[in-house]
């Protein structure tokens, strides 16, 4: 029986895909320099792929914070040490007013949800994309935003993860979910308890851990980019 082709739309869906994945392995891992300028043709040559899902990989990267648009196409989006704590220490500052509001205001109802949320999370398999695990992180403190009912917080927080998304892909990369997970139920459980001390204890050391594994991330990539240029 002779199989009929994938359709044009799919095929390339797939190839662009595979572009961007390729790409975001690249910023990822330094492959693209902080403050490169990249260029569309000399990608798609790299590649041996046309210029348009070259085109599309690199706005979804500017989406997700790694590039930044510039007159002549996208910059890879420098990192500075100082502009990351700066940002973590910001979210911490939001994020623990929002779970002492929660630990006030939240229903049973909306822990209970949220511990229904990690126990599926937890289930998630180990080669989830790790778009879709960001996302995963990102919704845990949002409920818990959410559970403070203040919505100016919460737009804060949400403001807070767009500018730091694109480290925390390489957290995640680098760090993996066991621990997020096992940092999350600690948060969850004092939660549920209404026990700020443990749940602020938790928290911070959640966060603090976090802010010292990205600049760890960043300094040893940035050495690394700099070994390489010094051969």
């Amino acid at each position: 029986m002779k199989t009929s082709p994938a359709p044009i739309s799919a095929v390339r869906r797939e190839r662009g895909s595979s572009v961007l994945s390729i790409l975001r392995d690249m910023a990822i891992s330094y492959q693209l320099k902080p403050g490169e300028r990249l260029s569309e043709i000399e990608l798609a040559e790299r590649l041996g792929v046309s210029r348009t899902p070259v085109r599309e990989a690199l706005n979804t990267l500017a989406t997700d914070g790694f590039l930044v648009a510039s007159s002549r196409g996208f910059v890879r989006r420098p990192l500075d040490i100082q502009e990351m704590q700066d940002l973590y220490e910001a979210r911490m500052a939001v994020e623990r007013e929002c779970l002492r509001l929660a630990m006030e205001r939240a229903t049973a109802e909306q822990v209970r949800a949220l511990i229904t949320f990690l126990e599926h999370s937890k289930s998630v398999a180990p080669d989830t994309p790790v778009r879709e695990l960001v996302a995963l992180d990102e919704s845990f403190h949002l409920q818990i935003a959410d559970m403070a009912g203040n919505a100016e917080l919460r737009r804060m927080l949400a403001s807070l993860n767009e500018r730091i998304r694109f480290i925390r892909w390489i957290d995640m990369e680098t760090v993996g979910r066991d621990s997020t997970q096992k940092e999350h139920r600690q948060i969850a459980r004092a939660l549920k308890a209404r026990d700020w001390a443990a749940g602020e204890k938790h928290l911070g050391a959640h966060i603090g851990l976090r802010r010292d594994q990205i600049v760890e991330a960043i300094t040893r990539g940035l050495a690394r980019i700099y070994l390489v240029e010094g051969l």
